[in-house]
């Protein structure tokens, strides 16, 4: 007894030795955090303080993933957006932000892959394919590196939220709460209406007001929802509207299997379509027809009596609609209603440049593109010019070489002039093995919810491809690549747990 006494005396000196080494660690690193955060603080330099909240807030969040996927939603969704129209000054701190916790749940997926090798065993190919795209994109800029400034900030609006699809597919998350993330979605997408009548009731006119000041500006382009607008600049208007024809087709998609009920399909799907009446996006013309055909395609071919009906009913409130818009754009207009569509014609589609001064339009910018390749620059034509190399805003070289054109106006354009074909090469491969995955899916699986979901994500992928030609906000809006990322994480969720169940059969 006095032996084991003796023992636990001497090995207590030892123990609280450590505890003493550890505490001291502790003390040290607190006291460095706190000049350091101290010596941020004092600099009153917004963007800094930000980031170290932020970063400081991912160390916090790193034991509960599930909350930084909480932030990124709801913050990415409903806040950033907002915030031009009310508080302008924080708007781009508040972004700054939510692409911090986006890259710390990047690097958590990540660590998660390398430490338990099991996580990594059920991951889909296109979520490889999309781990290549971003180490090619970030090597390729390092190469060909111009400034610290142009590659930072493309690799950051490039990547700042597809830590989601990595998250998505290796971290464990179990059912409800992806059933919380799906019903998040469905609120987002409802609220969309009360904003958009606030901004077309309170800032269009406002808007009308200052056009003469701020030449190109268009007064209804603020009516975006919670997707992002400015009081004197453009709006996400195309973004709100694509997102809210995605979750029209997953709608549609959970009634056609009976997952959702016929009186609750009624009830959602007039307060989703409502706010694209609201807006000025002549693509709804395309957009509601193009999901139409991709989610009812099988149908086409078996029941071609039904299809045609619900594709005749589709396309009438597509006509009417745009028929009343156009009508009530050429009222009180100097230019009558068939000079307003050739207009819009002409812009588009023809030879003149699209609204806002540029010389190149979305059918004009990729045959520019190809016309500037030649073998004095193949390494241009391949590889492209490193990220960030066309964007306006920032500065970028390629941009101020042909500036005025609008080399940047699709996303398209943007990643072969950053990444080059092989980069949008492997941008298209990730769409396509996600539509495999998803074909997969709907294949295989017996559970009718996994079904309608698999349908309306290949809906998605579909329009995603629509909206490269279309816009640029898949590569630098946060609002529409929170969508974007975290329907390819769902679908890898997805995945994941089907794969799962078939194994453990």
């Amino acid at each position: 007894m006095y032996k084991n006494n003796f023992s636990y005396k001497i090995s207590m000196p030892s123990e609280w030795g450590g505890q003493k080494v550890l505490l001291y660690f502790i003390v040290l690193v607190s006291v460095l955090m706190a000049m350091l955060l101290g010596l941020i603080a004092v600099t009153g330099n917004p963007i800094i303080i930000s980031i170290a909240v932020a970063f400081v807030a991912s160390a916090v969040l790193l034991i509960r993933v599930d909350w930084i996927v909480w932030l990124i939603l709801s913050l990415g969704l409903l806040v950033t957006g907002l915030l031009p129209l009310f508080f302008d000054y924080f708007a781009s701190k508040a972004a700054w932000g939510v692409s911090l916790l986006g890259f710390s749940l990047m690097l958590i997926a990540l660590v998660k892959i390398v430490m338990t090798p099991d996580a990594r065993r059920n991951t889909p190919a296109f979520v490889w394919i999309a781990l290549v795209f971003i180490a090619y994109a970030l090597i390729n800029s390092l190469v060909q590196w111009h400034s610290f400034g142009e590659t930072v900030g493309g690799f950051k609006r490039y990547f700042q939220v597809w830590g989601l699809i990595f998250a998505l597919c290796w971290v464990a998350f179990d059912k409800q709460q992806i059933r919380y993330w799906r019903l998040l979605f469905l609120f987002v997408a409802l609220v969309q209406l009360p904003f958009a009548i606030y901004e077309r009731v309170i800032y269009v006119p406002i808007r009308e007001g200052l056009k003469n000041s701020y030449p190109g500006m268009v007064p209804i382009d603020v009516v975006s929802g919670t997707f992002g607008a400015t009081l004197t600049g453009g709006g996400a208007s195309g973004e709100m509207a694509i997102f809210l024809v995605i979750i029209l087709a997953f709608l549609l998609a959970r009634q056609k299997e009976k997952v959702l009920s016929s009186n609750k399909f009624l009830l959602l799907t007039p307060i989703i379509i409502a706010p694209l009446l609201l807006t000025e996006v002549k693509a709804v013309i395309v957009m509601i027809p193009l999901m139409f055909l991709v989610l009812y395609r099988n149908e086409m071919l078996i029941q071609f009596h039904r299809w045609l009906i619900g594709f005749v009913a589709i396309s009438t409130f597509v006509v009417v609609a745009g028929y009343a818009y156009l009508f009530a754009m050429s009222q009180d207009k100097e230019k009558s209603m068939t000079e307003y569509i050739e207009q819009t014609l002409e812009h588009n589609l023809y030879d003149k440049g699209h609204f806002g001064g540029n010389s190149l339009n979305r059918t004009t910018v990729l045959p520019f593109w190809l016309e500037k390749q030649g073998l004095h620059d193949p390494a241009s034509f391949v590889f492209g010019n490193g990220l960030g190399s066309s964007h306006l805003v920032a500065g970028g070289h390629m941009a101020m070489r042909y500036f005025g054109y609008g080399i940047g106006l699709t996303a398209a354009s943007t990643l072969l002039w950053d990444v080059g074909l092989l980069g949008i090469g492997l941008f298209f491969v990730i769409l396509i093995l996600a539509w495999r995955c998803a074909a997969q899916l709907r294949r295989e699986s017996a559970i009718a919810e996994v079904r309608a979901d698999a349908a309306a994500i290949q809906t998605a992928l579909v329009l995603f491809v629509f909206y490269l030609f279309y816009r640029l906000g898949m590569l630098e809006i946060l609002s529409f690549q929170i969508p974007f990322a975290a329907l390819l994480g769902y679908l890898a969720w997805l995945h994941c747990e089907h794969t799962c169940a078939i194994t453990n059969k």
